[in-house]
């Protein structure tokens, strides 16, 4: 219970895509400009930002970095993110 109740805090599934999205769009990048600075395939980031499969935590990394943010400010948490 603990275990799958933490997955579902650290990941929201059904708005991860829209994370990542959000912030090519706030940064006014195509999928090209975020592929070429990243080395991650357009496909892939596409296929992320429609929520059809979670990227993995290197890729997420590599993401953070070019968009200058945490790991947490990427998947749209905070300093107020519940933890308990």
């Amino acid at each position: 219970m603990l275990e799958s109740t933490f997955v579902a805090k650290i990941i929201d599934m059904h708005n991860y895509g829209n994370y990542l999205k959000e912030h090519r769009l706030a940064n006014n990048q195509k999928l090209k400009n975020v592929s070429d600075g990243t080395g991650i395939s357009i496909q892939n980031i596409s296929r992320w930002e429609r929520g059809e499969v979670l990227p993995n935590i290197d890729f997420c990394v590599k993401l953070a970095d070019y968009y200058g943010v945490s790991l947490d400010e990427l998947f749209g948490r905070d300093e107020n993110f519940n933890k308990n």
